[in-house]
């Protein structure tokens, strides 16, 4: 059976990155990572994809007149390696009507909270100040909103006490994001994601809440 192509996006280090691209190394598995990209020159992310052979792209936001610019040329970009499904990986940027378009259903999101609670940023800060007790991650499918899309699966962790911001995304980081997105690429280029209206239904045995 061949494989399918998939395009990671990213904008910093890249870990999530570096745990699918281990994930898709295996001899078995039917997703293959083809290319990297991301919006700015020095996101160590593209170093990654170099290590590991594979391809790498810039498309920079300062080089289109505006956001529905961009992101045409990021679904022209991934079209033109033959993408069908696309992660993204800490890419710091809404995806738009081209990409949604272009890639229906078939972009997934890893984001570090339990959603619906606390979308965008400054997430573990405010997990924090609420006093939750359980923090976790969620991979969802994307759908042009702030974390918004139906969810795939989710881990989750205990918060601690006396716990920072920066130990807290340490341990989701570490204990559940590295585990949980390669579950759901798994399944996602597997067919095993069907969505029925808000809710996807996968296809599994596996759980779908993994406790780190």
């Amino acid at each position: 059976m061949s494989r399918v192509p998939v395009a990671v996006l990213v904008s910093g280090s890249g870990t999530n990155l570096a745990a699918l691209l281990e994930s898709t190394s295996a001899a078995d598995s039917l997703a293959e990572i083809v290319l990297v990209v991301a919006d700015r020159h020095k996101a160590y992310g593209l170093q990654r994809a170099r290590d590991a052979g594979v391809a790498t792209e810039v498309v920079l936001k300062r080089d289109h007149p505006t956001p529905e610019a961009y992101d045409q040329a990021l679904a022209a970009v991934l079209q033109r390696h033959g993408v069908e499904w696309v992660c993204l990986a800490g890419f710091m940027k809404l995806v738009g009507a081209a990409m949604l378009a272009a890639f229906p259903q078939r972009i997934l999101n890893i984001h570090p909270s339990l959603l619906p609670a606390f979308p965008g940023l400054g997430v573990q800060q405010a997990a924090i100040e609420h006093g939750v007790r359980a923090a976790g991650a969620t991979v969802h499918l994307v759908d042009g909103g702030m974390d918004t899309g139906p969810i795939v699966v989710q881990g989750v962790v205990e918060v601690h006490p006396d716990d920072s911001p920066e130990e807290l995304s340490a341990r989701i980081l570490t204990k559940v994001e590295h585990r949980i997105y390669p579950m759901a690429l798994r399944w996602a280029v597997q067919g095993k994601l069907r969505l029925r209206g808000r809710v996807v239904h996968v296809d599994t045995d596996e759980p779908l809440l993994v406790v780190g």
